[in-house]
């Protein structure tokens, strides 16, 4: 049986009780790239698109890769739509952060807000601003995000596409979840 925490109100709790939450954390933690790769299989079911959105992330993915970007930026690449899997409406913000404590400020950057660059594809449809994007052309990571949305993203939906396995990508996601997690400041 799992050891328990002695307090039931926080401001009650001791060294003690907080290393034992800490011990279950980092377990919690290891396992976490197991459980990302449920996620994306999760994620290969059926869809309004021509292809599964696991089949999505992997040719975002894949077209990452031919296009030279670094293993942190394929493993972004894959993994920026996995928010829909919880939370479909703010799936950018998910994603963005499960990967934060291991990846750049850039990469971390680009996929919190590759969602309203992606509007730039079809908000005009709706009557909506398709340049609301340009509220960050100032951000040092502007042209990065509309360049991740444009080469890999919005063009990732094609049938027809050679597109690499998800265990091709694992070892590269394992090798970005083995980090040692940055701490959320």
């Amino acid at each position: 049986m799992l050891k328990k925490v002695d307090f039931i109100s926080m401001d009650h709790g001791t060294k003690n009780d907080y290393d034992l939450i800490a011990i279950h954390d980092f377990e919690n933690e290891r396992n976490l790239f197991f459980r990302v790769i449920e996620w994306l299989k999760m994620m290969d079911g059926e869809s309004p698109y021509q292809i599964s959105r696991l089949q999505h992330s992997l040719q975002t993915a894949t077209r990452a890769e031919e296009d030279g970007a670094d293993t942190e930026t394929i493993v972004c690449a894959l993994l920026h739509d996995i928010g829909d899997v919880i939370s479909p409406s703010n799936h950018s913000q998910v994603s963005a952060a499960l990967l934060r404590p291991y990846i750049s400020d850039k990469n971390y950057w680009i996929v919190l807000n590759h969602g309203l660059f992606q509007g730039y594809y079809w908000m005009h449809h709706y009557d909506e601003d398709r340049n609301a994007r340009d509220k960050f052309k100032d951000h040092e990571h502007y042209q990065d995000c509309i360049d991740f949305c444009s080469n890999w993203d919005q063009k990732s939906f094609d049938p027809e596409y050679k597109t690499k396995s998800l265990d091709y990508f694992i070892p590269m996601v394992k090798e970005i979840f083995s980090r040692k997690p940055k701490p959320f400041v």
